[in-house]
């Protein structure tokens, strides 16, 4: 089980948050782009922190929460508001794989390792079209996997607070290059368990 699919049981700690986004007039679709501009932040704290100071890391987590946090919080408020749409959810992905992007890419560029960056961009934005192409070709939307978006992002905010304080080298990698080496691996797996599975359903 990926935390995606814990979506549902977390819906009345969202209620204050989605009320008060509501009473002053926020709506879902921007309320998807302060959360896409958390992640931009991310991306650039994560980038200072690898070549300035290890204090940004810290800085880049917390904004990984944010993002994931009004990422949960926009559908809701969509509901609430009786708007949800196909147009609302197709901003949202796209902004979603543009974050996914921008935070990683700060990871790497942080450290300068763009081959692993390389790798870990891939294995999550296949993990994330292998999840919504099932839904395109008449299956629902697949949300599991070794790690999904939730998941990732929990890891990704949990290590990034970490590597302020632990800043040395193991194995030939820092912290950030091990998160790096992980978002690839489980990335990459993630993404052909979702197309087994959908082939599997399929056939």
């Amino acid at each position: 089980m990926t935390l995606d699919q814990l979506r549902p049981y977390v819906s009345r700690f969202l209620d204050p948050f989605v009320a008060g986004f509501d009473r002053i007039g926020l709506t879902p679709n921007g309320v998807s782009v302060i959360a896409f501009g958390m992640a931009m932040l991310a991306g650039v704290a994560f980038l200072l922190g690898g070549r300035a100071h290890p204090v940004w890391y810290l800085v880049g987590a917390v904004l990984v929460f944010l993002n994931g946090w009004l990422d949960v919080v926009d559908g809701a408020l969509a509901r609430e508001q009786g708007v949800a749409s196909p147009g609302g959810d197709l901003l949202d992905h796209v902004l979603d794989r543009y974050a996914d992007i921008v935070v990683i890419g700060g990871l790497a560029a942080g450290i300068g390792n763009y081959y692993l960056g390389f790798l870990a961009v891939t294995g999550v934005v296949m993990t994330s079209y292998l999840g919504t192409q099932a839904q395109a070709v008449g299956l629902d939307r697949v949300y599991g996997g070794a790690v999904g978006r939730a998941d990732r992002l929990a890891i990704i905010g949990i290590v990034g607070a970490l590597a302020y304080p632990i800043t040395g080298t193991y194995g030939g990698l820092g912290l950030i290059g091990w998160l790096l080496l992980f978002l690839a691996t489980v990335g990459h797996l993630t993404a052909l368990q979702r197309f087994f599975y959908s082939w599997s359903a399929l056939n």
